[in-house]
Formats: C-alpha cells, sequence, structure tokens
C-alpha cells in the first residue's frame, strides 16, 4: 500500500486547534456583550426617553360608562287617558377635558370661569325669556370644578329644558364650547286634573331619594356594576304611590357613555354612545272618570256638611274624605280617592308628608278639625260580620228572636250599653232585624257576651282570627307602598276581656282603613272569597308588547253555610235617603263611630260617618267604602258619595253589565218623529 506523503506535526495540530477555539471564545463573549450592550440601551431609552408616553397610553387604557337615564314609562287609566307621563326635553352637560381644580389645575381655571361667562351669555339671549335665569357662578358652580361631587370624567348638568334656540346655538358652535354637550333628557308630568295623586304618587331626584327611602339607599350602597343599571344624582325615581310600587319596572334600563379616561381621571378620547332603554307602561285598573266624579262627590259633601245640619247640627270640622271601590269579582280598584289632595305638578318645597294616600295610611290627606287620622273605627259597618260570627259559632239561629229593649249591661259593675240616640227596637223577629236597625244591644247581648260566656279570655283571640280572615287587621294585597294594618284595641289588656268582646262586637274596638273596609264589603258581597286589590291590569313595554297581566287572585275563603249568608245580607237593608231612586237593589250598612277628642282641656265626643255597599244585591258588581271623619251619622255624611261612585261606574261600565253612557248616546242618536 502506498504511504501517504504527508504528515503534520501533532504538536503542531494541537497548537491550532486551540487557537480556533480562542477565536470563537472571544466571538462568543463579544456577541454577548454586543447583545447585553443593546438591551441595557433599549432599557433605558424606554425607562427615561419613552417612559412619559408609555404611561400616559396606559391611563388611556381605562375605560369608564357614564349612565345615561332611560324615558320613564307612562301610567295609563283603564280607557287609556295618561295620568303620567314623561316628555323629552334638552340639557346642556359639560365634561371636564382639563384639570380645573384649584389645586393641580389652578393655572387653567380662569379659562372655565371665562367658558361659564360665554356660556351664560347664550342663555341670556337664547334662553327663553320666562325661564330661570342663571349667572356664571351658577354655571361654575354646576360644573364642579373641584370634583367635590362627580368625578373628573362624569358629565354635569349645566342648564334643564334648553329652548330650541339655544340647541341650535351650542350645537353649531360647538367647537367654541370644550366639553359641552346638548343631551336629551325627560321631565315628568301628571294629568292636569289631579287623578289619584296619592295613588299614582310622585318622583323626586335620586340623589335626594337615595338619603330617605330603603330601595334607594341600597342601590346607592350597593353601585351596580352593569352600567345599565346605575342611577344618577338627577334622575327621577319614584318616590310614592305606584311611582314608586313600579320603580324596576317604570324606570327601563340606562343608556351608557363609554369614556377613555387618563391617570388624572380626566376624560381623554372619543366616547361610544349606548342609547338607553325605555321604561315600561302601566295600564291601571282605576277609572279616570269614575276617579274624577268620586273625588268630586266628597268634596261637594264637605262643603254640604259646613251648611246643612246632620244629627241637629253643623259639622266643619269634617275636613277630610276617603273612598273605594272595588270590582267584586276581580279586586279591580276601580276608584281610590283620598282628599283633600294637592297638585303633583308642583311639588317643589311643598309638604307632601300631611297629604299622603289616606285610603291605606293613618297620615291622612289634611286632617279633620280635631286632627283625626284617616283611620277610624268601623262602628255600625262591622254588625254583619258579628252576626256572622255568632251564627258560624253557634250563639244563635237564623230564626232567634231578640228582644231590644234599648239597653245591655255587662260586667260586675253593672256597665251598660245603650243604641244610637237612645232608640228602642222591641222584638226583633231574627237577626237580619238586628243589623236592619242597627242595634248595639243585640250585638252585644247575643255576640259579645256569649263569646266571652263560650271561651272566656280566649274569645279575644277568636275574634281576632275572624276579623283576620276578613282583611280586617292584616295587609289587603294592594300593590301599594306603607299600606297600614289597623288598630287593633280589641288586644289592649288594660281591659277586660269581656269590656273588650262587648266593645268590639258593635265596632267600638277597631280601627281599619278604608281600602281594609271596602274588601272586606266585598268579600261580604261575593260570600267569602277574599280578592286581592289591584290597581294595575298589566305591563307594556315601549313596543305595546305585554310584559305581565295580573289577574284575579283569592287571597282566602271563608266557607259559612249558605243561609248565614243570606240572613246577613238581608239585613244589609238600613233605610239610606241619598238612595232614593237607585235602580238596583242593594246590601249596605251605615256606620257611626264615636271617638273622644280634647278641646281647651276638655274632652268630647265627635261622630265619624261610615259606609259600606255593594250593588246589586244579586250578582254584585261592585263595593264601596266611604269614610268621612268628623262627618255624623254615616247615612248621612258617607252614603251620598258612595251613591255618586255607583251611578258613575252604571254609567262607565253598567252595574248590570250595559254601560249607561252607550245607552244614552244611543238613544240620543235616535232620529225624532
Amino acid at each position: 500500500m502506498k504511504k501517504n506523503s504527508y504528515s503534520e506535526d501533532p504538536q503542531a495540530q494541537e497548537a491550532s486547534r486551540q487557537r480556533h477555539f480562542n477565536i470563537r471564545l472571544n466571538i462568543f463573549f463579544f456577541s454577548a456583550f454586543a447583545i447585553f450592550t443593546v438591551i441595557i440601551v433599549r432599557l433605558a431609552i424606554i425607562q427615561f426617553v419613552e417612559g412619559p408616553t408609555l404611561t400616559a397610553q396606559e391611563g388611556n387604557l381605562t375605560v369608564r360608562d357614564i349612565p345615561l337615564p332611560p324615558t320613564r314609562g307612562t301610567i295609563y287609566d283603564a280607557t287609556g287617558a295618561k295620568l303620567a307621563y314623561s316628555t323629552p326635553v334638552q340639557s346642556l352637560y359639560m365634561t371636564l377635558m382639563k384639570d380645573y381644580s384649584k389645586g393641580t389645575g389652578a393655572e387653567n381655571r380662569p379659562e372655565a370661569l371665562a367658558l361659564a361667562a360665554k356660556i351664560v351669555k347664550v342663555f341670556d339671549k337664547y334662553g327663553d325669556p320666562k325661564g330661570e335665569k342663571l349667572s356664571a357662578q351658577d354655571v361654575v358652580t354646576a360644573m364642579d370644578l373641584d370634583s367635590r361631587i362627580s368625578g373628573g370624567y362624569a358629565p354635569r348638568r349645566l342648564k334643564e329644558n334648553l329652548s330650541d334656540e339655544e340647541v341650535a346655538y351650542f350645537l353649531e358652535h360647538k367647537d367654541a364650547f370644550p366639553g359641552i354637550d346638548v343631551v336629551e333628557e325627560s321631565i315628568r308630568h301628571y294629568d292636569r286634573s289631579r287623578v289619584a295623586v296619592q295613588t299614582i304618587g310622585y318622583t323626586k331626584k335620586f340623589k335626594g331619594a337615595s338619603y330617605s327611602l330603603p330601595l334607594y339607599e341600597k342601590l346607592r350602597a350597593m353601585k351596580a356594576q352593569d352600567p345599565s343599571l346605575q342611577y344618577t344624582d338627577t334622575e327621577d325615581v319614584g318616590y310614592d304611590g305606584l311611582e314608586y310600587q313600579y320603580q324596576k319596572e317604570l324606570r327601563g334600563r340606562n343608556g351608557f357613555k363609554s369614556v377613555p379616561i387618563n391617570a388624572q381621571n380626566m376624560v381623554s378620547g372619543l366616547a361610544e354612545i349606548t342609547p338607553p332603554e325605555k321604561g315600561n307602561d302601566l295600564h291601571l285598573t282605576i277609572n279616570k272618570n269614575v276617579q274624577l266624579r268620586t273625588q268630586r262627590a266628597i268634596t261637594d259633601q264637605l262643603k254640604w256638611l259646613h251648611t246643612h245640619p246632620v244629627s241637629g247640627k253643623l259639622h266643619p270640622n269634617a275636613q277630610t274624605g276617603y273612598a273605594v271601590a272595588i270590582e267584586v269579582n276581580t279586586g279591580h280598584v276601580i276608584a281610590m280617592a283620598s282628599m283633600p289632595d294637592y297638585d303633583p305638578n308642583t311639588l317643589d318645597g311643598w309638604n307632601i308628608e300631611n297629604y299622603q294616600n289616606g285610603t291605606i295610611t293613618p297620615y291622612s290627606s289634611g286632617r279633620s278639625g280635631h286632627n283625626l287620622e284617616s283611620v277610624v273605627l268601623l262602628g255600625s259597618t262591622i254588625k254583619p260580620l258579628s252576626v256572622l260570627l255568632g251564627l258560624n259559632e253557634e250563639l244563635f239561629t237564623t230564626t232567634t228572636s231578640y228582644q231590644d229593649r234599648g239597653i245591655a249591661t255587662f260586667g260586675k259593675d253593672g256597665s251598660s250599653v245603650r243604641n244610637s240616640q237612645g232608640h228602642v227596637y222591641g222584638y226583633l223577629r231574627t237577626p237580619a232585624d238586628a243589623i236592619r236597625h242597627s242595634s248595639n244591644v243585640f250585638m252585644v247581648d247575643m255576640i259579645g257576651k256569649r263569646m266571652y260566656s263560650k271561651y272566656g279570655a280566649d274569645g279575644i283571640a277568636e275574634w281576632d282570627k275572624y276579623m283576620k280572615e276578613f282583611g280586617l287587621g292584616v295587609s289587603t294585597g294592594i300593590d301599594l307602598p306603607k299600606e297600614y294594618l289597623g288598630t287593633l284595641e280589641y288586644k289592649n289588656e288594660a281591659e277586660t276581656a269581656l269590656s273588650r268582646l262587648v266593645y268590639a262586637s258593635w265596632g267600638q274596638q277597631g280601627k281599619y282603613t278604608t281600602m281594609q273596609l271596602a274588601q272586606y264589603a266585598a268579600m261580604l258581597a261575593n260570600r267569602g272569597k277574599r280578592m286581592e286589590p289591584h290597581l294595575v291590569s298589566k305591563i307594556t313595554d315601549a313596543n305595546g308588547k305585554v310584559v305581565k297581566t295580573f289577574k284575579p287572585k283569592v287571597l282566602n275563603q271563608v266557607k259559612f253555610k249558605s243561609r248565614y249568608w243570606n240572613e246577613v245580607i238581608k239585613g244589609m237593608a238600613t233605610n239610606v235617603s241619598s238612595f232614593d231612586g237607585f235602580p238596583y237593589d242593594f246590601a249596605r250598612k251605615t256606620g257611626t263611630s264615636t271617638q273622644d277628642v280634647y278641646m281647651n282641656g276638655q274632652r268630647i265626643q265627635t261622630d265619624n260617618g261610615v259606609f259600606i255597599a255593594f250593588a246589586p244585591r244579586e250578582n254584585p258588581k261592585l263595593a264601596v267604602a266611604v269614610v268621612i271623619p268628623e262627618g255624623g251619622f254615616g247615612s248621612e255624611s258617607a252614603a251620598p258619595v258612595a251613591r255618586k261612585i255607583f251611578d258613575a261606574y252604571d254609567e262607565e261600565y253598567g252595574l248590570d253589565g250595559i254601560p249607561k253612557k252607550n245607552l244614552n248616546m244611543a238613544q240620543e242618536a235616535q232620529p225624532t218623529e
């Protein structure tokens, strides 16, 4: 084999390899040094050169959602008339584009002051000459330059209800007014006829309401994360009545403006708008025509009582009156009047607390002459229930007779009760006669005393059970806030159990609302079904689509023997002159509750007028309750109001199912011979 002609020295090869390794190692270290040098230089550039810019960009990544209040839903009566509604108005808002605060933004503040003066000149030139006059200081205050009320990014309302000329000017000169926006809002209006104003309620600004009503206190504390549910201080919210009860449905959902915010909490960029959703509409069971006639009937009757004697004297202290009309089979409230009332369109600075809904609260609309509450003793209107109780407890039968001597005694001390005006009714053939003549002594001897004989001290609990089954002393279920449950004086343990039962039997131990009385009357009419009273029949959305309907609801049912109902309803036939000529047979019970009042340190007694009725007697359609504090006998003070309510309902709906207004119109349209 041929031998290689070249052979390298091993020592030289090792030296060559060491040389190449050193070169590669040097290249590696140089490359690493170069890379780290570039990184360090880049970090320095980011830190010292690009840092402020990147910090500002980071701040601009924060986006705030500013609520835009929705238009509140409309409240309609049963005929479709608008009782509460909102109309659009244009308002001027300002969003702070700079820091104008006295501290960090002091150098910018003169710019804001000059802008305020410029805005006021536009108001003075183009605003409604009859409208509110604003000064430059008023506008500066509204700007909230030091962000004491709102964050820097939150729009401030400078003026509400701009004129068309003001709107046009600000839109045409938008570039001259940095941060200025014209925003559509709404103003709440109520029917000028003042239809059931305490029932409809009214609105206030959220800022004020959130410190006085539990619902809004909770909302303020929660700070809802969903921007469509966030409230603004300047939006209108329900404060009483249906406006408050159905706040969630009427309000709708916010729109919102999404704005980028910088590190100084100021707007830094263009906003995106999500429009609000209008609130739902309420459709009531209240009929405007029946309601207005009810209100007028009370007002006229109060004036009449001041000039015409009842039970031998005038009643100038009858200053208030209450009435409720409920459909027997549905529970629909057709009229609900608490008089005197107020104008909800002009509430600013007005003391509303003394003019609440007296049909469901003791804090009446105004006060009677002796400052009596709107919740009064039932008087003789309790007697149909007393007799039902006695029959069901088998204290007597439908054929039991009674000799009325005009006085009944009870207790070891020989306490006594007499009939009204000392009447002696003599032989009462059946319990129905006792109801018709309104015999106090029958109730004492046959019910109060016998309940005590049967149950002893436990008779109070038995009495209470019956009262509550008929809605007296419990909630009626009405869809309104602040409902009062009544004053149960028969639970006053300072008196003996016997005396409490005796006085309760003829209506002198329980004070209830007019709404409770109306529900009780309706329960007598439908023979034991306690219907839930309702003011809203349905809720619709902004497009008219039905969102919810309210169907008749039976709260509880009392089952007595038919002959008991027949006997009691037969007895509800007291003579009432104000119903002369009424074309329907109807069931009624008058009541006069006596109450002690004090004048000049002396105790005197005053009579409250109470009346319940339903019509027709067979197949009843409508139940009515009327209360006139200090009005005298219920047959003469309260009954005339009830007659006018029945007449109004007959016109609109027909107590026999045939609306008389339609019948009258048809007759008038007939050609004459």
